[in-house]
């Protein structure tokens, strides 16, 4: 490989400061990097032709949440709402917002409040990548309004052979700040035409310690293990995989309840080939999510035991899709269609009162279907990827049951949502165009422009029962939806280059987008000081006097992302990634709710031989940019220094280690949820603290 193509790479690895155990980033041949970020997840030893090993590469341990990998790299943020339940911020926008598939499947999480947004079902010891495009999101990926992601576990793949060979890729990990200990990994074999595989994963942690005290209610528990078979016959390959996620006891205090349990089950299959030309690719995924949720198991049950709640809640996700490529106008043309369908029913109970329960979302279910087309290829001298995509959407709610102990309030609120229509249905287009042109061997420009759309989601449509379930907001308001809303159209223009020499790297990226339609909660009626509805009447008897509906705001949202470094010599070198975001309300004079703060984070690394040790700065600006409408807290910025390194024992046997939060710095992350566990040291209201120093180990063993 030339010399002069190390540094780009080296960018999105180093920059990306993930916490992980080896980082790379493939090669242009399978993603280009004008459009592509791949973080990739694998011991050093197994590299291919398709990637490049970077050392230092492996990171503190900062929990099990595979949020906080995304989350280095420049313009994402993890919304830190649990141990287990973290979501992905890209570009101040979260949630639903940002298209994350795992294993390409999408699919619904269980939860009404999130507890269990996609990257809960990632366990990191089974990750080998995460793709994440850059700014915009390619139509191909289905709907949303930031980027999309990407995250693929670890598999054994086809080899050169009639003979059938073994493959084993095993970690072990343990972190001092949560006393979380994880093992998992994946043994297989392969042939040229065959290929089996077994993966596991076990998870446990007791409650984060910060540096004032122990976080209570914060443990976790999960343990996956699943199979995959794959077959290979010419052009054709053929994939089947099964998994199956046992969540146990976890703790959510930013939310009004914790984790008991969600059993999930993951069933796909995959098909690509060639006929003539055109290549074929073709996927089917299902998967159901069994969950429930209380307020007495991990923190301090009401004093009034009447408010002992336990919810129950599942969802149950068919999706697939088609596509054929093929050669087109001196480019490729790919054309495709999707879908995406689920059931979703969540019910409030009294565990020790059967005539007690409340069907708030009842049988809700939900339709998209999606066709879309794309063209690479060269248009005006810029290397050109056009899209377009046209969804249909419906959605409808069953009618909701309340049981005989419930009060009569919420039976009139009951019957008011059942005489209602409880249909809603849409149409959406998106049209994107991401054009990138090389100048001279240094320096690539890059251009996008896009409109993009995202369809309501379940609760903000049919939430008829005011509380606290928000998508995973974790605001401490109550929320009741709205069925005439509209679907979110985001304008997006994005600007940047990617520059490097022998030694240096620059990538900066510029970007503005405007939302119409934005979906945020606002203020129930015009009179919020009054509590003069029956909304607000059944709000005031949950403790929240001034709930919110889910409404269509303007928004605009702009910023500024770009990583950059410098190699001081074979050993030595300094890299950094920096991000700015800010998110307003235009209707209005208010901030958008849950925005990244300013950041920039500096390493200097050490690298010789099989031993390697970086240093790190995160520095962290105040944030009051703050939304009133959501009551939200600013937050004053705040400095972490990390230590990490590893050591490649052999070609089978790494090692790495870290120190996270060195000089032991109490802090709390702006996007860190608000504590509603009172077992402990913090009060209600108060903002999440941060762990506090914290040792890290890992060890991975591969052949």
């Amino acid at each position: 490989m030339p010399k002069s193509s190390f540094a780009p790479k080296r960018a999105i690895a180093l920059a990306c400061l993930a916490s992980s155990p080896f980082i790379q980033h493939a090669n242009a041949q399978n993603y280009d990097s004008a459009l592509t970020d791949v973080i990739t997840v694998t011991s050093s030893q197994n590299n291919t032709a398709n990637s490049d090993q970077l050392n230092p590469d492996q990171f503190p341990n900062f929990g099990a949440d595979a949020a906080n990998i995304i989350a280095r790299i420049p313009g994402a943020d993890a919304l830190a709402n649990g141990p287990l339940s973290g979501q992905v911020q890209y570009r101040g926008l979260f949630g639903s917002r940002v298209n994350l598939r795992i294993n390409g499947q999408s699919f619904a999480s269980g939860g009404p409040n999130l507890m269990d947004p996609p990257l809960h079902y990632a366990p990191l010891p089974l990750i080998s990548h995460i793709e994440v495009d850059r700014g915009i999101s390619p139509v191909r990926n289905g709907p949303g309004l930031a980027g999309g992601m990407n995250v693929g576990f670890k598999r054994v793949d086809f080899t050169d052979s009639e003979s059938v060979q073994t493959h084993y890729d095993l970690t072990l990990a343990s972190r001092s700040a949560d006393n979380n200990s994880a093992v998992g990994g994946l043994i297989g074999a392969a042939s040229e035409t065959f290929r089996i595989q077994t993966l596991f994963s076990l998870e446990d942690g007791g409650d984060i310690q910060a540096p004032l005290g122990s976080i209570v209610g914060t443990a976790h528990r999960r343990l996956v293990y699943g199979l995959g078979l794959g077959f290979k016959n010419g052009q054709n390959e053929f994939a089947l995989n099964a998994r199956r996620q046992e969540t146990g006891a976890t703790g959510n205090p930013a939310f009004a309840m914790d984790i008991r349990y969600f059993d999930t089950d993951f069933i796909s299959a995959d098909y690509q080939g060639q006929i003539g030309q055109a290549a074929i690719r073709a996927h089917l995924g299902l998967s159901d999510v069994s969950h429930a949720m209380n307020n007495f198991d991990l923190r301090p049950a009401p004093t009034n035991r009447m408010r002992d709640r336990e919810t129950f809640a599942y969802a149950e996700t068919l999706s697939g899709g088609f596509d054929l490529q093929w050669p087109q106008w001196d480019g490729d043309i790919r054309l495709g269609v999707d879908f995406e369908n689920a059931n979703h029913d969540v019910t409030i109970t009294h565990p020790g009162n059967s005539n007690f329960f409340l069907n708030n979302l009842p049988a809700i279910a939900t339709y998209r279907t999606g066709l879309w087309l794309e063209w690479q290829g060269q248009l005006f001298n810029w290397n050109s990827e056009l899209g377009l995509r046209n969804d249909w959407h419906e959605a409808s709610a069953d009618t909701a049951e309340l049981g005989l102990g419930v009060p009569a309030m919420p039976h009139m609120l009951a019957n008011h949502f059942n005489a209602t229509e409880r249909n809603w249905d849409s149409v959406t287009h998106d049209v994107m165009a991401r054009l990138w042109r090389p100048i001279n061997d240094q320096t690539t420009l890059r251009f996008s422009l896009a409109r993009k759309t995202r369809a309501p989601g379940y609760l903000e449509l049919f939430a008829w029962l005011p509380t606290p379930a928000s998508g995973g907001l974790a605001d401490g308001n109550t929320y009741v939806g709205d069925q005439a809303l509209s679907a979110e159209t985001a304008w997006i223009i994005e600007s940047g280059f990617d520059w490097h020499d022998e030694r240096s790297y620059l990538r900066p990226a510029l970007y503005y987008r405007m939302v119409d339609n934005y979906i945020q909660g606002t203020p129930f009626d015009n009179t919020p000081s009054l509590v003069d509805s029956m909304v607000e009447r059944v709000s005031a008897m949950n403790g929240d006097p001034t709930p919110l509906r889910f409404a269509n705001v303007d928004a605009d949202m702009y910023g500024l992302d770009i990583d950059f470094g410098h190699r001081l010599s074979p050993q030595w070198s300094l890299d950094g990634n920096a991000a700015f975001v800010r998110g307003k309300r235009s209707d209005i004079d208010d901030n958008l709710y849950r925005i990244s703060p300013a950041n920039l984070t500096l390493s200097a690394s050490y690298e010789t031989g099989s031993v390697s040790a970086s240093l790190e700065a995160i520095l962290i600006a105040r944030q009051d940019h703050v939304s009133t409408t959501n009551s939200e807290i600013e937050t004053p910025g705040y400095t972490l220094v990390n230590l990490y390194g590893d050591w490649i024992i052999s070609d089978q046997v790494t090692v790495s280690a870290g120190i996270s939060n060195l000089l032991n710095h109490t802090y709390r992350q702006h996007l860190a949820g608000y504590n509603r566990n009172t077992g402990g040291f913090l009060a209600a209201g108060d903002r999440l603290p941060g762990p506090e120093r914290s040792l890290s180990i890992r060890l991975q063993i591969t052949n």
